[in-house]
């Protein structure tokens, strides 16, 4: 199985070509973006794609940004859901990352609105995958086990700073639900959390050595499912971001890193990890 990577343009403040340049430079396979939004239009991202030989994971959130609207009903997201699909159909993404449905909805609600959203990948012959995502239906492990033993055809993006932050604790004490998200896992994005936050500080700073090492089990837990599955391809992206994300130094409010030096380094970290799960 082969490992590709994917620059997310989330915390990039500059145009989709300078992050399509920076992907390439950092050997990176593709972008994982919205089709619109603070970075420009539909047309330059697809330049940006073809001018690179890049591919490209569309991002979809449902019914508002990273966080819901909070009384959007499930038709609502659904609607919202359909019509970003059609929007990036034109580009022809390898797959859409899906943040959907909302943290307030009843277990029924949101296997209701997972199961219609299949149905409408279904219909535009795009693969979903929904994302383990604080403020939506999956924010936490226990809900999401839920959820997957009712809509086993499910395919999902796996977060699990979200899950570390929300349970104030690392995964290895939820492993039921680790394999079993491993089991339904079709895209990673590799953040790392820890019991207080969703990002640390810097992935490859000693005292959060056990903070990494806990998300590259979960990590190696997913490969080694995907290959029994029979994959070829695994994707990730690093998304260490913004938005609160970063720490910043008080009273001066200066990032105390560089994001996308971050990015680069657990691409880089997980590159060389990969292989030795899979030559091991």
């Amino acid at each position: 199985m082969e490992l590709l990577l994917f620059k997310t343009l989330w915390g990039h403040t500059s145009t989709p070509s300078s992050g399509g340049d920076l992907a390439v430079t950092a050997g990176f396979d593709g972008i994982e973006a919205p089709a619109v939004g603070p970075h420009g239009h539909l047309a330059e991202l697809e330049y940006t794609l073809d001018a690179n030989g890049l591919e490209w994971i569309q991002e979809i959130c449902t019914a508002g940004s990273y966080v819901p609207e909070r009384h959007a009903t499930v038709r609502e997201h659904l609607k919202d859901l359909e019509a970003q699909i059609r929007l990036g159909a034109a580009i022809q993404p390898r797959f859409i990352n899906v943040m959907g449905g909302c943290d307030a909805w009843r277990i029924s609600q949101s296997v209701a609105f997972f199961k219609d959203a299949l149905e409408l990948g279904e219909k535009y012959g795009v693969q979903l995958s929904f994302e383990t995502h604080r403020g939506r239906s999956m924010y936490c492990p226990w809900n999401t086990v839920d959820i997957l033993e009712q809509v086993p055809e499910m395919r999902i993006t796996c977060d699990f700073s979200h899950w570390v932050v929300v349970a104030e604790r690392l995964m290895d004490s939820e492993w039921d639900a680790i394999t079993l998200a491993a089991e339904h896992a079709h895209h990673i994005h590799s953040r790392v959390g820890y019991d207080q936050g969703p990002q640390v500080p810097h992935p490859g700073a000693p005292e959060y050595a056990e903070c990494l090492a806990s998300h590259q089990r979960c990590w190696e837990a997913i490969w080694q499912a995907q290959v029994r599955r029979g994959y070829s391809q695994t994707t990730m992206t690093p998304e260490f971001g913004p938005d609160g994300y970063l720490h910043h130094l008080p009273f001066t409010n200066a990032p105390i890193a560089d994001l996308w030096d971050l990015n680069r380094w657990i691409g880089a970290t997980e590159k060389e990890h990969f292989a030795q799960v899979m030559n091991s």
